[in-house]
């Protein structure tokens, strides 16, 4: 069997890891350029019978996440994503306010503080012929 010497061992172990190295980064490149978004996500929700939201309400719903408000012009709702980075907002006393970075929204998510600059998107809702709640997201 052959002797290797000192120079030579480290001339293949150097080689070795170049070899290794560049194997990880094609692999990490190849994942990166071949990444595709999330499945498209649901856009309507049937929420139940409308008589499930009473003259007067404001019901979160937080699957969605979203307000409905019934009031005596009829339905609309207001999304719960802040429309400064995307975190969920919670209702408060006064309104909506952002855990993430402080900004408030009134109850019909006008903005009231910042970070945020636009107020929460309002929502297409519609009743159909079944008397069912339907919200929709685009």
């Amino acid at each position: 069997m052959p002797e290797i010497n000192r120079r030579d061992f480290l001339k293949l172990a150097s080689a070795g890891l170049l070899t290794a190295s560049g194997l990880i980064s094609a692999a990490a490149l190849f994942r990166f350029l071949s990444y595709s978004t999330e499945p498209a996500t649901q856009s309507e929700f049937d929420l139940g019978d409308a008589s499930n939201f009473p003259v007067g309400s404001h019901k979160v719903v937080a699957d969605i996440p979203a307000v409905i408000i019934h009031d005596e012009n009829g339905f609309s709702a207001i999304s719960l994503i802040c429309t400064h980075l995307g975190c969920t907002v919670e209702q408060d006393a006064d309104g909506f306010s952002c855990p993430c970075h402080g900004s408030k929204y009134s109850s019909d998510g006008k903005v009231l503080q910042g970070p945020a600059k636009k107020s929460l998107p309002t929502l297409l809702t519609e009743q159909n012929a079944e008397g069912h709640l339907i919200l929709y997201l685009d």
